[in-house]
């Protein structure tokens, strides 16, 4: 998908029809959406709207229609900010029809959207999504008798495998073409709403409710048994549901370790492969200098990093299928009661869980937060996550310093510290932030990811990760390269870079960290990825050259603590300004800023000093 903002004003929305979509989190809105658009879809920036809404313009019978996802919601009436979002778009922008997206398992409790569009008098079609689901628990629908009582269209559709999608796209078309001057009435209408008016209109009683679907909507019978109750019963047993959930993930490392780990041997036959046959030759004329940096400054830690794509794209085909399954949001309702002593709630977990990808999505995640204390506790527990950069890096370090029937233990070891780290910091802080919001979760009925969605959260996910290579990456291997090779004829310590290390010793030595680790970790700052990409760089040798170095200088004591820091310390430049624009408060991103680096300085020295002495190596 290429990505680009577009500023979109008032005068431009009156020239092609807007469709907007509508629905609540993991109904499949944005699934449905991309069917819609595409490929075509890019983040669009709205004047007076808070964040950056995905958006997209496709020639529907040689006229242009845009489509706009807007962020789930569970009331047009709510007090989150992804509710004062989708309010502020509906009463400021024209609007061509919305697109309202239901789960059809779930109708009885969703149906409430469609009401309050209805009241609003915004022209709508309502697709019934997962209707294979619903089918199969009991649900039965009589969608003609409710498109009368709604006065809108309704159709059974299933976004995730296509059916009913053809129907409902060309009733969207067919709605559009009636609708042909509605630009100019909603936005008439919607600088006369005022706030009394548009909440009065947004009031739906459970009578009203009850008489939508009355007699034409039966649910399943309360003493069904379906195939989710019965696996519930299991995993979110009160005594073992947590252990078993603590247990998958364990496994899910044991996958990671020994499937990932052994991929990297491949992928570094092929760029060793690349550099001997195609760089080296090309650039064998250039001066020394030159073919150094071009080895030793690019070559080497982009391919320290591209080894790891392997590994990155089967982690994510793992979270994928735990995501998307539905066990995430369980995931959340065991540990609810966990979190709340700490002033978190289960959505703190599952976004903590989010973070494991990556923590810039995770942090935007917190919008659906309506308490603004809740939301920063989160935002500071989040930046602990054990995310895919630092995964590739704990990879790294520990097979070169740990025996290999050692590793997956290690890493997990690392898993449950993350999780440790953000419990005791929310808890260190939980006074300063306190939250008093209730926590309502509804759990999704247990789903089979298809294999095109698994492998295309595993693609795109990888494509991501070559991107920030080729930026970020590349120019902290760079930089790196200059302070190691530069004055000119100097080597190690004598270089600007082995100056840095060396003044940042008495922060890095009580932890067990030398000066060159040190200087990695320093450009980690930028993107943790180059953490990894600078190592060979800074040892000016190859990925399997550093790992055979490191293991045979590096004691397991100082390469844990090495980790422990970078799991804790100062997140990245992308993350860092991600949690300013969510938190919108510089005070607050400084607070994080350097209570993590304290944080990381404070356990890795506890780490290093106790196991050190334990050992006898004082």
């Amino acid at each position: 998908m290429n990505c680009h903002q577009e500023e979109t004003t008032i005068s431009d929305l009156k020239e092609i029809k807007r469709v907007a979509l509508l629905g609540m989190p993991n109904t499949g809105k944005s699934t449905f959406f991309n069917r819609l658009t595409g490929k075509n879809a890019f983040v669009g920036n709205w004047a007076g709207i808070t964040v950056d809404l995905l958006q997209a313009r496709i020639d529907v019978k040689g006229e242009t229609i845009e489509f706009v996802d807007l962020p789930g919601i569970y009331d047009l009436d709510g007090y989150s900010e992804d509710e004062k979002v989708v309010q502020t778009f509906l009463q400021k922008f024209s609007l061509n029809l919305l697109i309202i997206i239901l789960n059809a398992t779930q109708i009885d409790h969703q149906i409430r959207l469609a009401l309050q569009a209805k009241k609003l008098g915004l022209p709508a079609v309502i697709i019934l999504n997962m209707a294979d689901e619903a089918k199969h628990y009991g649900v039965q629908i009589e969608i003609e008798k409710l498109a009368q009582r709604l006065e809108m269209p309704v159709f059974l559709a299933s976004a995730k495998y296509g059916k009913g999608f053809y129907f409902a796209y060309q009733e969207i078309i067919n709605q559009l073409e009636k609708n042909i001057n509605i630009n100019t009435k909603i936005i008439n209408n919607s600088e006369e709403i005022k706030e009394d008016f548009w909440k009065e209109r947004l009031i739906v009683s459970p009578q009203e409710i009850e008489e939508t679907l009355s007699e034409i909507v039966v649910m399943p019978s309360q003493f069904f048994k379906s195939l989710t109750t019965k696996i519930d019963n299991f995993l979110l047993h009160p005594l073992f549901g947590l252990p078993l959930f603590f247990l998958g993930m364990f496994l899910v490392f044991q996958l990671v370790w020994n499937v990932g780990l052994p991929s990297q041997d491949l992928m570094e036959i092929i760029t060793n492969f690349l550099q001997t046959n195609i760089i080296e030759p090309i650039i064998k004329p250039l001066p020394e200098i030159v073919q150094n940096f071009v080895i030793n400054g690019v070559w080497n830690g982009f391919a320290t990093v591209a080894s790891f794509v392997p590994l990155i794209v089967l982690f994510f085909i793992v979270m994928a299928i735990l995501e998307d399954s539905g066990y995430l949001s369980r995931a959340a309702y065991l540990m609810d009661a966990l979190m709340g002593k700490m002033g978190l709630d289960g959505r703190s977990f599952v976004l903590q869980m989010m973070g494991f990808g990556c923590n810039v999505p995770a942090l935007m995640g917190t919008r659906i937060m309506r308490s603004k204390a809740l939301r920063w506790l989160t935002m500071l527990t989040i930046t602990f996550s054990l995310c895919s950069a630092r995964l590739q890096v704990f990879v790294f370090i520990i097979a070169a310093t740990f025996r290999n029937t050692q590793g997956a233990t290690v890493l997990f070891s690392l898993y449950i510290l993350s999780f440790l780290a953000a419990f005791g910091s929310a808890f260190l802080l939980k006074n300063e932030f306190k939250n008093e919001e209730p926590f309502v979760l509804e759990l999704p009925p247990y789903r089979f990811p298809t294999l095109k969605q698994v492998m295309m959260r595993g693609w795109g996910e990888m494509m991501h990760f070559l991107q920030r290579a080729s930026g970020f990456i590349i120019l902290g291997c760079v930089l790196v390269w200059f302070l190691t090779n530069l004055p000119l004829n100097a080597t190690g310590l004598n270089t600007f870079g082995g100056q840095l290390g060396q003044f940042l010793s008495p922060i890095m030595k009580p932890i067990g960290i030398d000066p060159y680790l040190t200087l990695a970790l320093v450009f980690g700052f930028i993107a943790k990825e180059v953490v990894v990409g600078a190592l060979p760089v800074i040892y000016a040798m190859n990925m399997t050259e550093v790992s055979e170095y490191i293991g045979q200088n590096v004691s397991w004591i100082s390469a844990y603590s090495f980790c422990i820091f970078c799991l804790l310390y100062t997140p990245c430049l992308t993350t860092l300004a991600t949690l300013y624009n969510e938190a919108k408060s510089w005070r607050f991103t400084i607070f994080s800023l350097v209570f993590s680096f304290i944080f990381a300085w404070v356990v890795s020295f506890i780490f290093y000093q106790s196991a050190s002495f334990l050992m006898g190596l004082k």
